[in-house]
C-alpha cells in the first residue's frame, strides 16, 4: 500500500512538473506576443489600429492600442511602461523623453475646425497667427457675423497639436494663447466641442479631424488640405508623424517598426488617407532646409 502510494505521487509529482512546464511556456508565448502601444489619437487614427491588426494577421502578435496623447506616447515607451508609442510631435529638451527613439512613419497636416453651421471657408497663415497671439476676436474680422470668436486650445505647451502649431506658425514652442479657452483633455474633446457650437475654433490634426462629425475643415490661404495638396507642400501646415521605442529598437519591436516601414506597412498608412513616407519625400526635404535639421528624429 505505501509502494502503490508512492508510485501515485511520483506519477502526480511529474504531472504537475510537466503541467507547470506548459503554463510556463504559455505565459512567456502570451508575453512575447502582446505588445502595448500608448500615444496620441491622430497617429491612432491615422493608421494605428489598420497597421496592427495587419501584423497581428501577419504574425499572430497582438498589440493593445490605447491613447492617452504625444506626451504620454513618448514618456510611457521611453520609461518601459509602454512596449511602442505614437506621437504627432518632436522630442523636446525634458529628462522623461531622452530614452525615447522616433521613427518617422508618415505624414499629418494641422487645420482649423469650425462647425459646420460657421459661414467661413477661409483663413490666412497671417490671420491664423493674430487670432492665436490674441489680436483678431471677432468672426467679421474674419468674413463672418460679428459675434466674438471663441478660440479653443489644449492647456499646457507639450501637447502634439500644442507644440507644432506654435512651432509652424511663431516658431517659438512657449508662445501664449492669449484669448484661447484652454482645455485639459485631448484633441478629440475639442473637436466635439467646435462641431456643437458654431462660434469655436481650434486646430486639430487632419487625420483626426476629417472623421468628426459636425466639422467643417477651412482651407488656409485658399489651400484645401487634400491629400495631394499636403504631398505638394502647397498646404502649409504639415508636420511629421512617429513611432516610438524605448531606445534602438529590437525584437517585437523592431519588427513591428520594420513592418510600419515597410512597401505592406506604408501602402496600409496610403490606403487610411495619410500621407505615407515615399508619398511625402518631398517634404522631408522641404521641412529639413526649412528648419534647418532641427529635428533629428527625421534622419531615422
Amino acid at each position: 500500500m505505501i509502494r502503490y502510494i508512492s508510485h501515485q505521487n511520483l506519477i502526480n509529482n511529474i504531472i504537475f512538473i510537466f503541467t507547470f512546464m506548459l503554463f510556463l511556456l504559455f505565459v512567456s508565448y502570451v508575453q512575447a506576443t502582446e505588445l502595448r502601444w500608448v500615444g496620441c489619437g491622430v497617429t491612432k487614427k491615422a493608421f494605428m489600429k489598420e497597421l496592427a491588426e495587419a501584423y497581428e494577421g501577419k504574425t499572430g502578435t497582438k498589440i493593445e492600442i490605447r491613447g492617452g496623447g504625444a506626451k504620454r506616447g513618448i514618456c510611457d515607451t521611453a520609461i518601459g511602461v509602454a512596449d511602442l508609442g505614437g506621437t504627432c510631435r518632436h522630442r523636446i529638451d525634458n529628462p522623461k523623453e531622452e530614452d525615447a527613439k522616433l521613427h518617422h512613419v508618415a505624414w499629418d497636416a494641422l487645420v482649423v475646425i469650425v462647425s459646420k453651421d460657421n459661414l467661413i471657408n477661409d483663413i490666412s497663415l497671417s490671420q491664423l497667427r493674430e487670432l492665436y497671439a490674441g489680436k483678431l476676436t471677432n468672426w467679421k474680422s474674419l468674413g463672418g457675423e460679428d459675434n466674438e470668436i471663441k478660440l479653443v486650445a489644449r492647456s499646457g505647451k507639450v501637447s502634439g497639436v500644442g507644440i507644432m502649431l506654435r512651432e509652424l506658425l511663431f516658431n517659438n514652442i512657449n508662445q501664449d494663447y492669449p484669448t484661447a479657452r484652454a482645455l485639459p483633455r485631448d484633441s478629440e474633446v475639442i473637436e466635439v466641442i467646435v462641431s456643437k457650437s458654431p462660434l469655436t475654433i481650434a486646430v486639430s490634426g487632419i487625420s483626426s479631424a476629417k472623421r468628426r462629425e459636425g466639422l467643417k475643415i477651412l482651407k488656409v490661404d485658399g489651400v484645401e488640405p487634400t491629400k495631394k495638396n499636403i504631398i505638394s507642400g502647397k498646404y502649409p501646415l504639415y508636420r511629421p508623424l512617429y513611432l516610438v521605442t524605448k531606445g534602438v529598437s529590437k525584437g517585437e519591436t523592431k519588427a513591428f517598426i520594420d513592418f510600419a516601414k515597410s512597401a505592406e506597412g506604408q501602402a496600409i498608412i496610403s490606403s487610411q488617407g495619410t500621407v505615407c513616407l515615399e508619398e511625402g519625400k518631398n517634404l522631408l526635404k522641404m521641412f529639413n532646409n526649412k528648419y534647418k535639421g532641427k529635428y533629428i528624429e527625421l534622419e531615422d
